[in-house]
């Protein structure tokens, strides 16, 4: 499957969907997110029960605004609606690969409990 493009159009849509959405805030003069596209799309023929989206920065202001992005390329992993990882850097193939997993072994029922606990929303 390959890489998606997500605008405020249908970001809502993909991103609250039951399974996994991995993000990748990007910008056409970000040398480091250029050389993680190519990474980030193999991981994308590899997992295809997970979406792959990718956010423009510069025609996306808003969504960059809403997540406080500030550095670029920008990974961030969603499982269930719920942002179970964010983190600023460019991914080695082998850290990306690992984080899919951490993501795909999470429980959600347990994420959820942690953060109603600490008075988070949903």
């Amino acid at each position: 499957m390959a890489t998606v493009e997500l605008t405020t159009a249908n970001f809502d849509e993909v991103t609250e969907r039951d399974g996994i959405v991995l993000l990748d805030f990007w910008a056409d003069w970000c040398g480091p997110c250029k050389r993680f596209a190519p990474v980030y799309e193999r991981s994308s023929d590899k997992h295809p029960d997970i979406v792959f989206g990718k956010v423009d920065t510069e025609a996306q202001q808003e969504l960059g605004a809403k997540f406080n992005i500030s550095s670029i390329p920008t990974v961030m992993a969603i499982r269930d609606g719920v942002i179970v990882y964010a983190q600023p850097g460019a991914l080695p193939e082998s850290a990306l690969e690992n984080l899919i997993e951490q993501v795909q072994q999470l429980d959600m029922d347990d994420v959820r409990k942690k953060l109603a606990e600490h008075g988070h929303k949903h």
